[in-house]
């Protein structure tokens, strides 16, 4: 199995819980990556490509193989920080 998806990353929780707020309003998702995430991922709008079960840390995979695609999923926390995280597709 195969997904592709695009994330933002953030220091804390309320940073993302913020963002998520700007997403539902109907902000681009794309822009806010450029302008929020610390992944370096952000400079492309936050697409990760293409990738497998177990690439991601586990919290992340749980959100990206198992929940519904074409969502904003999060705050997800890592060791990274905060994530809000939309699976485009999975197959």
């Amino acid at each position: 199995m195969k997904a592709s998806a695009c994330h933002i990353l953030v220091k804390t929780k309320e940073q993302a819980e913020k963002i998520k707020v700007l997403l539902d309003k109907g902000d681009n998702f794309q822009q806010l990556a450029k302008k929020h995430s610390l992944c370096p991922s952000g400079k492309k709008g936050g697409d990760l490509g293409e990738f497998q079960p177990g690439q991601m840390v586990k919290a992340f995979d749980n959100v990206v193989f198992k929940k519904p695609t074409l969502v904003v999923h999060g705050p997800i926390k890592t060791q990274f920080g905060y994530h809000l995280i939309k699976t485009l597709y999975r197959g």
